[in-house]
């Protein structure tokens, strides 16, 4: 399906959704969503109440690595109405026809580094040193990574060193900086090192950085995923994980969809269409919303229709 314009996706959103009346929502008084733990702060702070207060449904939100948030779907071991991706093409790889046949994609984001600026690490970038000698020189295990094999944002780690490698022709640095670094496996935890001071940094999305109030030092466009521009350039690394999917590089696209076994699922779209409509806070929150919503596959009456 092509994509279309913003006023239109939203406004066929609203067309089923029964927007702000939560006795059209099937009877229930809340939606469960499982989704990327890069969202969790802005879900569970801001829009979370926004939704309750707008509809009169409590959000139930749960937040991992979406290739773990993938697996717990295909396995059978949660059961939400919305799943919520950091990476559209791994939901769609992953749950089309057999849990879901669309989408709708909301935000963009940046990867880079959060420090805590009071390290020798925080303290090198501040005065401008490259930001790759910096992590190529810190010690084992103070510089962190969310774990590739349950996290896009673990393997677009990966694929940004290894990037960063060719950019800046540093013999061997993706294989030192990825090796040295630790893999976080919960990655709503990723910055509790950094902010405890048990390490000094971590590649994190931008909006992560923002929620935990802590400096952000942006990857070059030509490996922060967040510049359609250079997919082709992005898009020359991949990375496989221990369950054997490969992801390639591109940009950062997140996407949202109604699963088919929701118990909730007039309410699951409702939640959909207030992402494709929350463009102001998550701009507010460190993502982009430019380009966004756009529809993907085949998506419901209330979604696609003109």
């Amino acid at each position: 399906m092509q994509s279309r314009s913003r006023r239109s996706v939203l406004a066929t959103l609203a067309a089923g959704g029964g927007v702000g009346a939560a006795g059209c929502l099937g009877g229930g008084n809340s939606v469960s969503v499982l989704a990327a733990g890069s969202l969790a702060v802005v879900l569970d702070e801001h829009l979370g109440q926004q939704f309750e207060e707008e509809t009169g449904l409590a959000v139930r939100g749960e937040y991992y690595g979406t290739n773990a948030v993938m697996r717990m779907v295909e396995d059978d071991r949660k059961y939400p109405d919305v799943v919520v991706s950091a990476d559209a093409g791994l939901l769609r790889d992953r749950l089309y026809d057999t849990h879901s046949v669309w989408d709708v994609s909301f935000a963009s984001n940046a990867i880079g580094v959060a420090y805590a600026p009071d390290t020798r690490f925080g303290e090198r970038l501040n005065a401008g040193d490259p930001w790759y000698e910096v992590a190529r020189e810190a010690d084992s295990g103070n510089f962190a990574i969310s774990d590739p094999d349950l996290d896009p944002l673990g393997y677009r780690a990966i694929h940004a060193f290894r990037l960063a490698e060719r950019e800046h022709g540093l013999d061997g640095f993706a294989e030192t900086v990825t090796e040295a670094a630790y893999r976080e496996p919960e990655e709503p935890q990723l910055l509790a090192g950094v902010e405890t001071g048990n390490r000094a940094a971590a590649v994190v999305y931008r909006n992560m950085a923002a929620d935990h109030g802590l400096p952000f030092h942006s990857f070059p466009d030509a490996y922060n995923f967040s510049n359609p521009e250079y997919a082709d350039r992005y898009a020359e690394v991949s990375y496989t994980t221990d369950d054997g999917y490969t992801a390639t590089g591109a940009p950062i696209v997140y996407n949202a969809t109604v699963l088919e076994s929701a118990d909730s699922p007039d309410a699951g779209r409702e939640f959909v269409r207030f992402l494709a409509n929350a463009d102001k806070a998550l701009r507010e929150n460190g993502f982009e919303t430019e380009e966004f919503p756009r529809t993907h596959g085949e998506a419901p009456i209330e979604v696609s229709s003109e």
